[in-house]
């Protein structure tokens, strides 16, 4: 993986800034995941996921969970829908740009 230096005053560029939010949710994922002593396999299985890779994509910041199934993740994760939601799109989005 390649990493980005800024030099003082940059800014990042929205696709470096879209790959560290994506890459901050996975490390999120997996801590709860973790927590919950689930495999990747179980976690899948829990949220419908067919294939349990999907998982080690998204936690490796490859990819978005649906919307349509975050409720599934929520209660999978124990986590309250409200607050996972709250959680999970202040990673994928810029609250500021997206007046979140």
């Amino acid at each position: 993986m390649r990493k980005y230096a800024l030099r003082r005053g940059q800014q990042p560029k929205p696709k470096q800034l879209t790959r560290r939010r994506r890459k901050e949710t996975g490390i999120w994922l997996r801590q709860l995941r973790e927590e919950r002593r689930l495999s990747q396999r179980e976690l899948a299985s829990a949220v419908g996921v067919e294939v349990y890779t999907v998982i080690a994509q998204l936690e490796d910041g490859r990819g978005l969970i649906p919307r349509d199934r975050y409720q599934q993740w929520a209660d999978a994760l124990g986590v309250e829908p409200h607050e996972f939601v709250r959680r999970l799109t202040s990673y994928y989005y810029d609250a500021k740009k997206h007046r979140l």
